[in-house]
């Protein structure tokens, strides 16, 4: 799999992190820069945003964590044969 260096937020994402605080917002940002820099696969092993895919109904899906209950979905996509991310959505996970 050729690895990924392009991110692109939802309209959903961007309504999600109006209303978040700031601080979830320069953590994706900070993600978003290191996919861009290191790439996707590389960014996946580093511990702190804890990279995981989902499963059930988000199957295909996969998770970042943004804090303790903040969490950003993203899935990839290949539009016209460039691969990039596109991240859903930011949410509050409920514990």
């Amino acid at each position: 799999m050729k690895d990924i260096f392009d991110v692109r937020l939802s309209r959903q994402a961007f309504k999600d992190l109006k209303k978040a605080p700031l601080y979830i917002a320069i953590k994706l940002q900070a993600w978003i820069d290191d996919v861009g820099h290191r790439g996707l696969m590389a960014v996946r092993k580093i511990p702190g945003y804890h990279d995981e895919p989902l499963k059930g109904e988000r199957q295909g899906q996969r998770s970042i964590r943004l804090s303790r209950a903040y969490r950003a979905i993203y899935m990839m996509d290949e539009h016209q044969h460039i691969q990039c991310i596109k991240i859903i959505e930011v949410n509050k996970h409920d514990y």
